[in-house]
């Protein structure tokens, strides 16, 4: 069986990456809606400082929180400590590029202004950057949600370093909103609503296993 009439026969594999900015106590609902609503098998990857916001969620929505935790097994959540502990040997498995095969769609959501400086020169210090360095960029699609203080946003490296994302190596962007931010600045730099972020999931897989199905894509096309 081809890869790409695999893909039709089970549901799309959304990949969910956390950065450090506090929007990442807003992924446990995020991943509920990718799972439940959008029918999509979701893992969660998260870097060091996307962890410690990421224990936060249970404050920020205990009921978002209470039911992604209701989820058991279901939506693993991996991190650096996973990658070296899987690997002790040439020849054991190698979790960022195993995730990069497991999945259909990567999500970086959020995304902080470092992991997007470190993704637009190439550095993969920990697991999420590793997966992103890895990807199949001929294939798979990659989705950015920025996530930052205004000034952060605002600052002309981040216009440059998308920009060389999305020209260099096609990667999507939704964009932050407006609001009153967590450090007490008003502007834009917040997370994209969880609705926007979940349509632009749907609306890129549909794109990507839509290739699949009427053959234009490169596996198994004659």
């Amino acid at each position: 069986m081809s890869a790409a009439r695999h893909r039709s026969q089970r549901r799309p594999r959304v990949l969910l990456a956390a950065t450090g900015s506090v929007a990442t106590v807003k992924i446990p609902e995020l991943a509920l809606r990718l799972s439940l609503g959008a029918g999509a098998e979701v893992k969660v990857a998260l870097t060091k400082a996307a962890r410690h916001f990421w224990e936060c969620a249970k404050v920020y929505n205990p009921a978002a929180w209470a039911s992604f935790q209701e989820l058991g097994g279901r939506v693993e959540v991996l991190e650096d400590k996973n990658e070296w502990d899987a690997w002790t040997a040439m020849g054991d498995p190698v979790l960022h590029i195993q995730l990069r095969d497991w999945a259909d769609l990567l999500l970086i959501a959020p995304l902080s202004a470092n992991t997007l400086g470190k993704l637009a020169h190439g550095l993969c210090d920990n697991l999420v950057t590793s997966i992103v360095r890895a990807w199949d960029l001929k294939q798979k699609p990659v989705l950015l949600a920025p996530a930052m203080n205004t000034h952060m946003w605002e600052h002309p490296f981040t216009a440059q370093q998308l920009r060389m994302l999305q020209t260099d190596l096609h990667y999507a962007v939704i964009p932050p909103v407006s609001k009153l931010l967590a450090c007490g600045d008003r502007g834009q730099g917040g997370l994209a609503a969880i609705d926007d972020l979940v349509r632009a999931v749907q609306d890129q897989l549909q794109a990507y296993l839509g290739r699949d199905a009427s053959g234009d894509g490169r596996e198994g096309s004659t």
